[in-house]
């Protein structure tokens, strides 16, 4: 069995083991900015702000 490199997930270049899991200090600084700016998301419904405000005072509602 060989064990291939997968590319880099922004370029599709090959990979850097010094950015890894990228090529480059470019490509590893676009996916940060994606996830700053909602270029990614995780399915389900947005959290209400009671939610967020139990899970920061531990369950308690004050």
């Amino acid at each position: 069995m060989t064990t291939r490199s997968r590319p880099c997930p922004i370029c599709k270049r090959a990979r850097s083991k010094e950015y890894a899991p990228f090529c480059s200090s470019r490509c590893r600084d676009r996916d940060l900015s994606k996830w700053f700016g909602d270029g990614y998301s995780v399915a389900g419904r947005p959290a209400l702000p009671e939610e967020i405000a139990a899970e920061f005072s531990g369950g308690k509602e004050e």
